[in-house]
C-alpha cells in the first residue's frame, strides 16, 4: 500500500524490527500529505519551512525544529510550505513491550488510556529534542547497532514525556465526539472507488448522513469539501502513476476516475500549479525519491 492509502496496511520496517524512517522534501512523490491513518505510532520532525498539519480535528502550523507525536489511529494530513520534514513510523508492541516499565507506560499510550501531547516546540524540555535527533539520525543512517540506538532513543523520549507530564490520563468524563471514526468508512470508500463514479450522495450514504450534514462534518474535519478532496486524492494518485509507471497523461486520467482528458488537465493544474505534460517533463529521466514511501 502507498502513502496515499487512507488506512495504511503496509508494513513499516520488518517483522523483526517494525520501524521505518522517511525523508520528505519537494521532490518526494508524497510531498503533500493526504489524510490517512495507521495503527502504528509516528514522530514527525520539521527540518525546514512550515508544515500545516491536521491531527483528527486539531490543526497546527509547525516550523523548523518542531516535533510531533502521532498516536495510532489518528487521521492526519498536511500541507507543506517550502518544507522538508522526516518521519519515523513504528509499532510499539514488538519493539518496546518486553519490560514491565514499557507495559506500564507505553502500552497505555497505545490503548489511548494516556493522551500524549502531540506538538513540541522550543519551549519544551530540550531533552526530548536531543533524544528525537538520536532517533531520526540512527534510523536514517542505519549504522551498526542502529536498532539499539533507536530503541534507546524511544525509551528516552517516552521517559521525558512522563517525567515532564506531557500527557493526560483519560478520565471518565473524556468524551470522543466520534466524528473521526464516522468519517473513516468514507475515506476507505474513496480509496476503494476513486477510479469509479463517486457522488456526494454516495459518500453521505456510506456514513448514514444527509448530504448537507455530511458536507458540514467532512469540511470541519478534513478542511475541504468532499468532492474537492476526492479530486485532490485522484490527482495525487495520477501523479504517483506518472512518476512510477510508463503511462500517458490520458491513461493516468482514465485510471484515476477522469473520463475527460481536458477536464483532467484543468483539475491537475489547479492542484499542482502545472499541467500533466509539464509534470511528466519535469520527472522524466529522474529517479523519483521516496519510492520506499509511507
Amino acid at each position: 500500500m502507498h502513502y496515499l492509502d487512507y488506512n495504511e496496511k503496509k508494513q513499516h520496517g520488518t517483522n523483526e524490527f517494525p520501524l521505518e524512517y522517511y525523508f520528505i522534501d519537494e521532490n518526494h512523490s508524497r510531498y503533500r500529505m493526504p489524510f490517512h491513518w495507521h495503527r502504528e505510532m509516528e514522530f514527525v520532525h520539521i527540518l525546514r519551512g512550515k508544515l500545516h498539519l491536521y491531527l483528527d480535528d486539531r490543526e497546527y502550523l509547525a516550523s523548523e525544529g518542531d516535533l510531533f507525536h502521532i498516536a495510532g489511529g489518528v487521521i492526519h494530513g498536511g500541507e507543506p510550505k517550502n518544507c522538508v520534514y522526516e518521519c519515523v513510523v513504528f509499532d510499539p508492541s514488538p519493539l518496546l513491550m518486553n519490560t514491565h516499565a514499557a507495559r506500564s507506560y507505553i502500552r497505555k499510550i497505545e490503548l489511548r488510556q494516556f493522551l500524549v501531547q502531540e506538538y513540541y516546540t522550543g519551549e519544551h524540555d530540550p531533552g526530548i529534542f536531543t533524544y528525537a535527533n538520536t532517533l531520526f539520525s540512527s534510523a536514517r543512517e542505519k549504522a551498526p547497532g542502529w536498532e539499539l540506538a533507536t530503541m534507546g532513543a524511544l525509551f528516552s523520549i517516552y521517559g521525558t514525556i512522563f517525567d515532564q507530564s506531557y500527557y493526560e490520563p483519560v478520565t471518565s468524563d473524556y468524551v470522543d465526539h466520534g466524528r473521526m471514526s464516522t468519517l473513516k468508512p468514507v475515506l476507505e470508500y474513496i480509496d476503494a472507488h476513486y477510479k469509479d463514479e463517486v457522488t456526494l450522495e454516495m459518500l453521505a450514504h456510506v456514513c448514514g448522513m444527509s448530504s448537507k450534514y455530511f458536507c458540514r462534518v467532512f469540511k470541519a474535519v478534513i478542511h475541504r469539501t468532499p468532492i474537492d478532496y476526492l479530486n485532490y486524492y485522484r490527482i495525487e494518485r495520477a501523479s504517483f502513476l506518472m512518476e512510477t509507471e510508463d503511462i500517458s497523461v490520458s491513461e493516468a486520467a482514465y485510471q484515476c476516475g477522469f473520463n475527460d482528458s481536458s477536464y483532467f488537465v484543468h483539475v491537475f493544474k489547479r492542484y499542482k500549479n502545472t499541467t500533466p505534460s509539464e509534470y511528466l517533463k519535469r520527472i522524466n529521466g529522474k529517479e523519483i525519491p521516496g519510492l520506499q514511501t509511507k
